[in-house]
């Protein structure tokens, strides 16, 4: 491994002149001899900043008398807390001053690996001892994967193989190409390998160091067994639906999904019934109500689906759900494993944005692993696979994503069989360093070290998101400024459960707000989240998922006299190479990931006061966003920066865009044909592409999701509805925003806007083609149980 560093956590300094100082200066220069760095710290603060900073120790030396930090036990009692914190396994001598191991906490004893009197040995034998310790530690860091990977490389062998590069070396032989190759390096392009290479193991066959890397990610991630995929989580999805439902059988589908669900559907053939989940007057997309997941609601909505009465069976087979949402709702999810079990045999979690969960006890019961034989025992217990994109989150390369199993009696699934659909999704040209990130993004997750890395993150965005509210209050309470500032979606309060206390959001310790879920529960009827049909601890927001609120609307709907619509503070922080997640009308999603510091949310901070001056003094609109006054000179010049968010948010209170778009998801189009039937009449010519307003009565071949709120809003095979109807209503209504507000316009896929009108274009199935039917009708024989089917 690369050279690593030393923790010198003790009192005395080199310079200091003493015989202990001159002696541990003496075994400093030992390390550095031996390739190892070394760390100063005279100081329990001091070590601790260096613990915090620093992830390449490979050991530490730590005198148990160490100067501490305000506290009355001794600094290296500190020292040893914080790294077993922070650095699990890290080799830690205790550095001794007399022989007063009789006076140390039994614990001690579990947190080092052995004890150092500087003056008792000479400094060469104490470098070696804590050197030898230190390359064990980095060998033993390495996860499987990652750590074949690295000795294969070091190996120097030719490449006989593809990729036809052949570590590099072919971009050599060309300007072009040898600019690529300063670029990323000799060492990504020599471990970009073929599938052939056989001592690094096989992403289908699940052998070697690949399998070795996926079992240890199942056991990390608490799963029966997990998959690697090399294309995000879009092919997770499309991987567990194609396996867990076939042709005409029927699949419960969360409304608020990726389209690569629907993707899934169109593979494999399943009938889609829709459950939708709940809105706020903000327009945010929330969990499925409980009611609307019992038994009772989904065999009503089974039974009144359009599309069912062709299916193989009433009984759904399969059920997918968002989990956490984009804007940060997490389930219960033991709660709605139990609410499904007896509609489905199968439940799919997508958890493309929640892969951390596992690993802060904030989230305790609320991702789809934490549904198993102990929480849920018994025989109607559901398969569960729960499908993430590794690298949004958490640290790896992109497109790294795991499908995790837990398999259940009624609905086995068989490694070989599921196997099959993995290899018709998968890749034979894996890109090897992003199963190394894969790999690497488990092993930091291992242990006491993921719950520092996600309380960090947890610590950040709860320090945020006071910061905002203690802004709001003194810009109110300082009256030399118009009294407003940008809101945080979050609790207004929370409840100490110990003293039972309630306190303001601002008030109450970070303690409280970083540990105690409660805190972020959404409480029924409460009006800060605007969510109807909750129950107690059903759904909890996720605090490093922050949604800005912007003046104009609330979270009940109520639209205000003036307002600061989202879309125009997005486009100003990206003047400030402030790049945001998601934007809606009236707020906006940043992400407090790992990789958050003071600094960058710092940053954020600032760009909001300024957007406030800026909007306050009425400055022109050239100076606040001079590109898209370039852009569009006869439109936006000569506006001031107030002028254009009066008239958008006007604009969008006249054409009523938020209460549109909630009609529209509430009352479902009319299902009139399979996904996969639409799909075969787009790939053959039966589709024709038409304007809005002249696609009243027809029916969708394609999927439209429009982003903001990025939630599918007709499906393929869907009836586009009537000329006044929600849905045409909703997509004119932005139709005509985008030609009112160039350079705001939504991004709504399966639209296309014909060039010079800017007319919006959807795809539909043609009218005097063969009849828009169900499709082919499986046979009328009935699976007398759904479980009973042999799918693995």
């Amino acid at each position: 491994m690369a050279d690593g560093t030393v923790l010198m956590a003790v009192a005395e300094r080199p310079d200091d002149g003493g015989a202990t100082a001159g002696q541990l200066a003496r075994i400093a220069e030992e390390l550095r001899e031996r390739g190892l760095r070394v760390r100063w710290a005279a100081s329990a603060p001091d070590a601790e900043a260096v613990l915090r900073t620093e992830a390449g120790l490979a050991a530490a030396m730590v005198a148990w008398d160490l100067p501490p930090g305000g506290t009355e036990e001794p600094g290296g009692a500190a020292v040893l807390r914080g790294i077993g914190r922070r650095l699990q396994d890290l080799p830690v001598f205790l550095v001794m001053a007399d022989e007063g191991l009789r006076a140390l906490p039994l614990w001690v004893s579990q947190s080092v690996v052995g004890y150092v009197w500087p003056l008792e040995d000479t400094p060469a034998f104490l470098a070696g001892r804590v050197a030898t310790a230190a390359r064990a530690y980095q060998e033993a860091l390495l996860p499987p994967f990652f750590k074949a990977l690295r000795r294969f490389q070091d190996a120097h062998e030719y490449s006989w193989h593809t990729p036809a590069h052949s570590g590099g070396v072919a971009f050599l032989k060309s300007p072009v190409g040898r600019a690529f190759h300063d670029y990323f390096g000799e060492r990504l392009l020599r471990s970009d390998l073929s599938i052939s290479v056989e001592e690094l193991g096989s992403l289908f066959e699940h052998t070697g160091p690949i399998g070795e890397a996926e079992r240890n990610a199942a056991r990390v991630f608490g799963s029966e067994r997990s998959y690697f995929v090399l294309h995000g989580d879009s092919t997770c999805n499309r991987l567990v639906g194609h396996f867990s439902a076939t042709r005409d059988e029927i699949a419960l589908v969360d409304r608020n999904c990726h389209k690569s669900v629907l993707h899934g559907l169109v593979v494999s053939g399943a009938r889609p019934v829709y459950l939708v989940p709940t809105r706020n007057g903000y327009g945010l997309a929330g969990p499925l109500p409980p009611a609307g997941i019992a038994a009772g609601a989904v065999a009503e909505r089974i039974a009144a689906g359009s599309l069912t009465a062709g299916a193989v069976s009433p009984r759904a087979q399969y059920a997918v759900f968002t989990n956490s949402t984009y804007d940060g709702l997490c389930y219960d999810a033991v709660a709605v494993a139990r609410a499904f079990a007896p509609s489905t045999p199968r439940l799919h979690f997508d958890e493309a944005w929640f892969a951390y969960a596992r690993f802060h006890p904030l989230y305790a019961g609320r991702y789809g692993m934490s549904v198993d034989e102990e929480t849920f025992p018994g025989p109607d217990r559901p398969t569960v696979f729960a499908t993430q994109s590794t690298h949004k989150l958490l640290a790896a390369l992109s497109q790294g994503a795991m499908v995790h199993v837990r398999s259940a009696p009624r609905a086995p699934v068989g490694h070989e069989r599921f196997n099959e659909a993995l290899m018709m999704h998968g890749t034979t040209s894996p890109l090897y360093p992003m199963i190394a990130s894969l790999d690497v993004a488990t092993a930091m997750m291992d242990g006491p070290r993921g719950r520092w890395l996600l309380d960090e993150a947890v610590a950040e965005a709860v320090r945020f998101r006071q910061e905002m509210v203690r802004i709001g209050r003194r810009i109110e309470a300082a009256g030399d400024r118009p009294p407003w500032f940008f809101g945080v979606w979050q609790p207004d309060e929370v409840t100490d459960p110990v003293s039972g206390a309630l306190l303001p959001f601002d008030e109450a310790p970070a303690e409280l707000l970083t540990t105690e879920p409660s805190c972020w529960h959404l409480a029924p009827g409460t009006d800060w989240h605007g969510f109807p049909g909750l129950t107690d601890g059903y759904c909890m927001l996720d605090p490093i998922k922050v949604t800005l609120t912007c003046p104009g609307l609330d979270a009940r709907g109520a639209v205000s006299e003036w307002g600061v619509p989202a879309r125009v503070l997005t486009a100003y922080l990206a003047t400030r190479g402030i790049v945001v997640e998601k934007t809606d009308s009236y707020t906006t999603l940043v992400l407090f990931s790992m990789g958050i510091t003071k600094g960058k949310w710092g940053t954020l901070l600032d760009a909001l006061m300024d957007f406030k001056q800026l909007y306050d003094e009425g400055a022109p609109l050239d100076r606040v966003l001079p590109a898209l006054v370039a852009g569009n000179p006869a439109r936006y010049a000569g506006l001031g920066l107030r002028d254009l968010c009066r008239e958008m948010h006007e604009h969008l209170r006249e054409a009523r865009l938020v209460d549109l778009l909630d009609a529209a998801f509430h009352r479902l189009p009319e299902q009139v044909a399979p996904p996969q039937h639409c799909y075969q009449r787009l790939v053959r010519g039966g589709t024709e592409r038409i304007r809005l307003r002249d696609a009243s009565g027809r029916v969708a071949a394609a999927m439209v999701t429009v982003t903001p709120p990025g939630i599918p809003v007709l499906m393929p095979g869907e009836g586009v509805g009537t000329q006044d109807g929600p849905l045409l209503r909703y997509l004119g209504a932005l139709e005509a925003f985008d030609r009112r507000f160039p350079g705001f316009g939504s991004e709504t896929h399966g639209v296309t806007r014909e060039d010079g009108t800017g007319d919006y274009l959807i795809e539909c199935l043609l009218p005097d083609g063969p009849r828009e039917s169900a499709g082919p009708v499986a046979p009328a024989q009935r699976r007398g149980e759904e479980d009973a089917r042999p799918v693995g």
